[in-house]
């Protein structure tokens, strides 16, 4: 039942749209049962000669129209005129036939388009911790397939609940007058099926859902391959993803098979019963109709309601299968916005910072038992440049990614400008602190949507400006199409280190106080690293920055060095100051510079052998 009430929440401002469509689909599903009336009354009081004798409320209606239209005498020589009222309620119910389709269709549409704008707005402002464990492909799926699977519902069955309940009620209002035992004999069947379908609606919905989750799985393989084909070509690993997509899709045909066996058995019992039912009313109706029991017309008129009675019945195991269908897919949506959003605070921070930032005493993990971040403390001057060092796992990247609050400290704090962090509204700390990641990612567009996506209104000196201090201006130029040149999805058409540079570019356009490079330069030749660390300097507001790296040149440039160890700052000071200690920066240091050394003397040797070599094939030749 909860469910049922997200569903009826979801078509809040369209219910009447709905009303409107299911007394359309009332007013056609009456004049279908007027059809079999005229012809016992054609076959009976028109060609045969029994007294009208409709029964029920319809009796004063249809006196008074065979009086006024000249009798049984008339009408014989004018037989006519039946073909053209049954013409007439034809056309009358193709009519409301099509605005029972056209009115429940724009519903459905507009509700569905609702939902995806709610779910994608919710995902928008879910934390970051939620997106990095979510699957994508699972995601994608609830918000197209199931959104789709709802639509289909509200556009077609949910009414047809409507056509089933205005086929028995009408059906009882005309059969019963008409012969009490055959009405019986007619409907006898219908309450098994009824129940057969409940049952089989309770049976097959978590086969839906099984199906449905194995759907979502089969994406997320899909998604993953096609987002790192890069790398799946780089090491040949084809066969082995295939044959990964071939478990999840066996699984997926398994289980879809499944259900189409259970939907398999339910058409094939229902078919067998309603044949069953329609043969005995057609056996018990020829025998009373030839024994005079019942005439002609009422045998025709109730083989004909019969079968019209029984498809609505049973097809409410199709209304019940796919409103079983909609309703996972509802509980499958309503988990995504069941998700707490991420709260933005309530701070009236101003809209600019200065940059002054300390860590006092602070304490994170993923897992409160597993920190990852133990007791960090350190003072950075604004525009000072702090390069943060450490082996992989030390808490680099998790340091930087609490500055913008995608995730919030659990013990100490962190001030900017002297005040808590948790004080500022998330929306104005991240307008401050442009991010570039250990991954850039690129969206499908051209250059210069890229790097002015970080702000509103820019002008092309605005990107142009922002490119110069990522080295890439004159990188982009030599493209056919310069700043136009539209990017493959997630930057694919570019190199690593293009890559890199454009999302630079993207993240100084702002002129934020604040800036972190994680691991952002890595991609880059060291001549290029030099260049942007240049260019930045030069800018006319020197930003408070950060940079993660495992390359010593660039760190060694920085004002300040914090080296993590385990969560933990071992070291910090100027690179001289730490040449002077002897501890891990002094030791990393040392070993770059012999390998360094090493790989020069190796190419020296290398280029010297070659040398000696050339010269001997001049001399003899």
């Amino acid at each position: 039942m909860n469910k049922m009430k997200i569903l009826w929440n979801f078509m809040k401002g369209y219910r009447s749209l709905y009303i409107f469509s299911i007394s359309s689909i009332g007013i056609a599903t009456f004049i279908r049962f007027i059809w079999p009336l005229l012809l016992r009354i054609t076959v009976d009081s028109v060609i045969g000669d029994k007294p009208l004798d409709v029964g029920g409320w319809l009796q004063p209606v249809f006196s008074g129209l065979f009086q006024q239209l000249g009798g049984r005498t008339s009408l014989i020589q004018c037989l006519w005129i039946f073909g053209l009222i049954l013409v007439c309620l034809t056309l009358a119910q193709g009519l409301f036939l099509f605005f029972k389709g056209k009115l429940s269709a724009v519903a459905s549409e507009a509700i569905v388009q609702r939902i995806r704008d709610k779910v994608y707005d919710h995902l928008q402002y879910l934390p970051f911790k939620y997106h990095v464990n979510a699957r994508t492909g699972d995601l994608i799926q609830r918000c197209t397939s199931d959104v789709e699977t709802i639509r289909r519902f509200l556009a077609v069955q949910l009414v047809e609940v409507g056509r089933a309940l205005f086929m028995v009620g009408f059906a009882l209002s005309f059969m019963l007058p008409m012969h009490l035992t055959m009405t019986l004999v007619s409907m006898a069947l219908i309450p098994p099926i009824f129940i057969f379908a409940v049952i089989f609606f309770l049976k097959v919905k978590k086969a839906f859902q099984s199906s449905d989750e194995s759907e979502g799985r089969m994406s997320t393989v899909l998604q993953e391959n096609l987002t790192g084909v890069r790398v799946v070509r780089a090491f040949a690993r084809q066969s082995y993803e295939i044959r990964k997509f071939d478990i999840r899709n066996c699984e997926y045909r398994d289980l879809t098979f499944r259900l189409i066996r259970l939907l398999a058995w339910y058409w094939s019992v229902s078919d067998f019963m309603s044949l069953l039912q329609i043969a005995v009313v057609m056996i018990l109706g020829t025998y009373w109709s030839a024994i005079g029991m019942i005439s002609l017309g009422t045998m025709l008129a109730f083989s004909s309601y019969v079968g019209m009675l029984l498809w609505p019945v049973r097809q409410m195991g199709r209304v019940l299968t796919d409103m079983g269908k909609a309703l996972v897919s509802v509980d499958r949506i309503q988990q995504i916005l069941n998700e707490p959003v991420e709260d933005s605070g309530t701070g009236n921070a101003q809209n600019y910072l200065q940059g002054n930032i300390e860590f006092r005493n602070v304490t994170f993990g993923y897992e409160h038992d597993k920190p990852v971040l133990k007791n960090i403390s350190f003072r950075v001057s604004s525009g000072e440049t702090i390069a943060i060092l450490g082996r992989t796992g030390a808490g680099k990247s998790t340091l930087v990614h609490l500055l913008p609050r995608l995730y919030d400290v659990q013990e100490g704090a962190i001030l900017i400008d002297g005040r808590d962090i948790r004080e500022y509204d998330k929306k104005v700390l991240r307008k401050n602190i442009g991010i570039v990641l250990q991954e850039p990612f690129l969206f499908s567009k051209t250059l210069q949507e890229n790097i002015g996506l970080a702000v509103e209104n820019y002008t092309e000196a605005d990107i142009r400006d922002a490119a110069r201090a990522a080295a890439i201006d004159d990188v982009i130029l030599n493209f056919e199409k310069g700043y136009d040149t539209l990017v493959g999805e997630r930057g694919i058409t570019l190199s690593g280190g293009q890559k890199q540079r454009i999302a630079i570019a993207r993240a100084v356009i702002r002129n934020n106080p604040i800036l972190i490079f994680d691991d952002s330069l890595s991609a880059v030749d060291t001549r290029t690293d030099a260049t942007i660390r240049l260019e930045l300097q030069k800018r006319p507001q020197r930003a408070t920055t950060f940079i993660i790296s495992h390359r010593l040149n660039t760190l060694a440039e920085a004002d300040r060095i914090l080296v993590l160890d385990n969560g933990m700052i071992v070291e910090q000071g100027s690179h001289l100051e730490l040449l002077h200690k002897d501890g891990m920066y002094k030791r990393i240091w040392s070993i770059q510079n012999e390998l360094e050394e090493e790989l020069a003397s190796e190419i020296n040797d290398r280029n010297a052998e070659l040398n000696v070599n050339n010269g001997k094939e001049i001399q003899i030749s």
